[in-house]
């Protein structure tokens, strides 16, 4: 079967592997479409080199079928449409036992710190295995984990109706946690400087800022009618976008930090104080942020057909990347199984 493999120096390698049977608990996944996504992009970049072990078959945001069942599963029968929550945690660490099991301290991510789903046939424990919806169409299926983690996000904010909200970053999170603020009562603003992306984010009926052209703390006082944005979600990973979000939150607003940081940020302090922000980290998601995710999908809630730019061939996901990086493409799904 066919495998994608990051193998060191930016380089991705497409290679013929054995599949094995699946083991006992486990379930084996003839996968169909798997999502590219930014943390996979720092995985190509090399800036996760000292946590991944190379070659890596990597690849999470998937959807596919049951091709076989191990010993001692139950409830699941060959041919059961499924994604999974790629979570393995430990049950024992500090965090776990606190109920925080997510954001284990000893947090296996599978497909980042194990094998993922870039290849045809995947084995995974059933624990992990998320059943889809009758009817929900597979490329869309794959879609599941990323707005996921646009519920948690937005989960994590508190977000109440009728709340400003302003994401910073209009890429794929972003704008998945647009609209799943707006699906939750929000009235939502987004900050991007591209503007094919700001383009397509104003198809979907947001209001679109570039900073570059528009003051943003002016705009947004202005909008909020002098109080500042009840939420403010920094997705675009900018150093001056951490430095500028304080500005734009109303009197204990919410700051929700959702973007990766490779490195540490410059932030203002003294706005935290004066006006008693909160600073939220949000990370990965929880069993039912994906429940959530899955019915906002099978009602039509997230614009699936409009976020994915094109789906591709196994043997073109080097080149896949490169358009990701590029800013060419909002999502890129990769057709594992060959089907189309």
């Amino acid at each position: 079967m066919l495998t994608a493999n990051y193998v060191g120096d930016h380089t991705i390698s497409i290679r013929e592997a054995d599949a094995v049977d699946p083991g006992r608990g486990q379930v084996q996944i003839a996968v169909a479409y798997t999502g590219l996504c930014g943390t996979d992009l720092h995985v190509v970049h090399g800036t996760m080199d000292a946590r991944v072990s190379t070659p890596l078959i990597f690849g999470h945001e998937m959807s596919g079928t049951i091709a076989a069942i191990g010993e001692g599963v139950a409830g699941w029968t060959v041919g059961d449409a499924v994604t999974v929550m790629p979570l393995d945690w430990d049950g024992t660490c500090p965090a776990c036992l606190a109920g925080n099991q997510h954001i284990c301290q000893n947090l296996n991510f599978i497909g980042i710190d194990s094998p993922g789903s870039l290849q045809k046939l995947w084995n995974v424990s059933a624990d992990v295995l998320v059943r889809l919806p009758e009817g929900l169409r597979l490329d869309h299926a794959a879609l599941i984990e990323p707005v996921a983690v646009a519920v948690h996000d937005v989960r994590r904010s508190n977000l109440a109706a009728g709340e400003k909200v302003v994401v910073i970053g209009g890429g794929p999170i972003g704008v998945l946690i647009a609209t799943v603020a707006r699906e939750f009562g929000g009235d939502v603003a987004v900050i991007e400087l591209d503007p094919h992306r700001r383009a397509q984010i104003s198809e979907l009926g947001f209001t679109t800022i570039d900073p570059r052209e528009v003051d943003q703390v002016a705009w947004v006082t202005e909008w909020t009618q002098n109080a500042g944005a009840d939420v403010v979600f920094e997705v675009s990973g900018a150093a001056a976008a951490v430095l500028g979000a304080t500005d734009l939150a109303k009197v204990r607003g919410t700051i929700v930090v959702v973007a990766i940081h490779p490195t540490p940020r410059e932030i203002n302090l003294q706005r935290v104080f004066w006006r008693e922000l909160s600073i939220l980290g949000a990370r990965v998601y929880q069993r039912q942020d994906f429940e959530t995710a899955a019915e906002l999908l099978e009602h039509g809630a997230i614009p699936a057909d409009l976020l994915i730019t094109r789906i591709v061939p196994l043997t073109e996901t080097q080149a896949a990347f490169a358009d990701l990086e590029a800013g060419r493409a909002m999502k890129i799904l990769v057709d594992v199984a060959g089907q189309k």
